[in-house]
């Protein structure tokens, strides 16, 4: 009986599962027909009026290209992802309405971005530039995380909830360990690697950091809260000593205490803030400010530019891994053809790489890296860093002709490592399974998780890993024309922040983007350029239809437990490891 209704309400289940998908493909094929004509019309009809002022609302995701989705913001959940403007978008936004005599300034709403630091230094870098201007911008929230007040110390005058919060307490990355609880389980993994900072395999072999380990972590960490005190200082007149001796103890614990310390101008509920800005604009009181989302103002912003000369952007997002790959994960042969496809076409003139990336299989990194080095010796080929290029993202970064990165991009990393779960014991003793086998040689059955490896075997693996090794320091020495040795005694797996990367020789320039964009067209000898976005992104109703039961329930998963999903995507990506891993050492969670 109860077998018959678990199979009842399974199915029910699945019928209702699938009613919704239908219902969604239908409207959405209807939406998909007119999507294109609205879209055209939205870029030849939109202009600001006067007096009109920016909204920028940065809570949540800040991807690096827009997400399209044929119902707006409507958030479908596992289905869809919600639609959001990219940072491509972002930054292309401000750096029109700076010059938009019809925008008047800036009203940025902010309290939580979901972003790395090298995102958010991107677009306070946007926010800077357009503030140059003169125009003003104006900051408020009704609670500041401390990567939402970085981003608002960028506002002419900051206001906070006169019941709001605001946080300064420095920075803290925390790794969580395995150890115990596979002990706990009769769970073994047997470790290869090449690195004493190659710290991917240490949650799984230890129950806390290693010296080296902790010794990266606090010097990047260290450079990255000091690139971040240094902004707000300069920002807000405060002393960087001053910054740490408030985060040191705790010592905003009330909204007044955030103006008695200079971190806000005044305390205002929203109405308030925006009479300051009808006034700022000679509006009276009882009139109406002409807000524009950014979404809606970036809609106006396109290329019209008559050049048959363009620039390629390609965006390699994610993890690496072999096969075809999406928006948010490397594939090896998605990227390959699109550096291929940028190469050969002869109207692009340069390429500029964007890199974000914690790294993944050492394979598919070098099947990308073969195509950076055909298209380098071709034309022009610029590496822009985001928030991570470590590892394999460093792999198919080096061989560009130059490498830019944010003072706070994470990169580095230049190790391998392999992991080879054991689950024999587990089998055996928690779960009364026995294994038996046949081969027909000796080391048939050599990776599998049913069994540990021999001496021979381990050495088999570790021999791999250390030819790995050898042949990423190798390309990466050539690629940043110096010896294996420099590149070895910085490497070893070792992370570093953009800020120290440069004085090692693994980054060239500091910088965003656009400044990539702009050596790359330099070099190319160009003053009139489009861009042209690489890989295409797919159609959101194909993207849609291709969306498998482990990428609806992965981001189910993901709006459940937030950033806490790292460590359970983390888990399950270390079980499915495949081939030597070029890779991140951990799931970093830093706030």
């Amino acid at each position: 009986m109860k077998q018959f209704f678990g199979a009842f309400f399974g199915s029910c289940l699945g019928i209702l599962v699938t009613g919704v998908v239908i219902i969604i493909i239908v409207i959405a094929s209807i939406t998909s027909v007119f999507s294109d004509a609205i879209k055209m019309n939205e870029h030849e009809a939109y202009k600001p009026k006067e007096n009109t002022v920016l909204r920028i609302n940065l809570n949540g995701d800040i991807k690096e290209r827009e997400v399209k989705n044929p119902f707006g913001d409507i958030d479908l959940g596992p289905f869809m992802p919600k639609a959001s403007v990219g940072l491509n978008d972002i930054l292309a936004s401000l750096k029109k309405a700076k010059e938009d005599k019809n925008i008047k300034g800036i009203y940025l709403e902010i309290s939580e971005p979901v972003a790395g630091f090298a995102t958010l230094e991107e677009v306070r870098n946007g926010l800077l530039d357009f503030k140059s201007s003169g125009k003003f911008i104006y900051a408020y929230s009704e609670g500041f995380s401390q990567k939402a007040y970085y981003l608002a110390t960028t506002a002419n005058k900051l206001y906070l909830n006169p019941q709001g919060a605001l946080e300064v307490k420095g920075l803290s990355s925390q790794i969580m360990f395995f150890k115990k609880m596979l002990e706990k389980m009769d769970m073994e993994v047997q470790i290869f690697r090449h690195g004493k900072f190659k710290s991917a395999i240490e949650p799984f072999m230890l129950d806390k950091m290693s010296d080296a380990n902790r010794t990266q972590v606090e010097t990047y960490l260290g450079s990255l809260w000091n690139h971040i005190t240094k902004g707000i200082s300069d920002s807000r007149k405060i002393s960087v000593k001053d910054i740490n001796d408030m985060a040191d103890h705790l010592a905003i614990r009330s909204p007044e205490d955030a103006v008695k310390y200079k971190l806000v101008d005044e305390l205002k509920y929203e109405d308030e803030v925006f009479s300051v800005i009808k006034k700022n604009i000679n509006l009276k009181e009882e009139d109406k400010i002409n807000f524009v989302s950014l979404n809606k103002y970036s809609t106006s912003v396109h290329d019209s530019k008559l050049s048959k000369d363009k620039i390629a952007v390609i965006y390699a997002i994610g993890e690496i891994e072999s096969g075809e790959g999406d928006d948010e994960k490397i594939g090896s042969l998605r990227i390959a053809k699109a550096i291929r496809e940028a190469r050969l076409d002869k109207n692009i003139k340069a390429i500029v790489l964007r890199v974000n990336s914690p790294g993944g299989s050492a394979l598919a990194s070098d099947v990308i890296w073969r195509e950076t080095v055909l298209a380098q010796k071709a034309k022009p080929f610029i590496v822009s860093m985001g928030d991570v290029a470590a590892s394999g993202g460093y792999y198919i970064s080096c061989s560009a002709d130059r490498i830019f990165a944010q003072p706070n991009t994470i990169t580095g990393s230049i190790g391998v490592f392999g992991m080879i779960p054991n689950a024999q014991k587990a089998l055996s003793e928690k779960l009364g399974i026995t294994i038996d086998t046949v081969n027909t040689n000796k080391h048939s059955d050599v990776g599998t998780i049913l069994r540990g490896v021999t001496t021979d075997e381990y050495e088999y693996v570790q021999q791999s890993v250390e030819h790995i090794y050898d042949v990423f320091i190798t390309k990466v020495a050539t690629g940043r024309k110096t010896s294996k040795n420099a590149i070895d005694s910085i490497g070893q797996g070792r992370v570093w922040s953009g800020a120290d990367a440069i004085k090692i020789n693994l980054v060239d320039e500091l910088g965003g983007i656009n400044d990539a964009i702009a050596y790359a067209a330099k070099q190319a000898k160009l003053k009139e350029y489009k861009l042209v976005d690489f890989p295409k992104q797919k159609d959101p109703l194909q993207e849609l239809l291709s969306n498998s039961q482990d990428e609806m329930e992965a981001r189910t998963m993901k709006s459940y437990l937030g950033e806490q999903y790292l460590y359970m995507k983390h888990l399950k990506n270390v079980l499915n490891l495949k081939g030597v891993q070029a890779r991140l050492p951990y799931e970093m969670i830093i706030e």
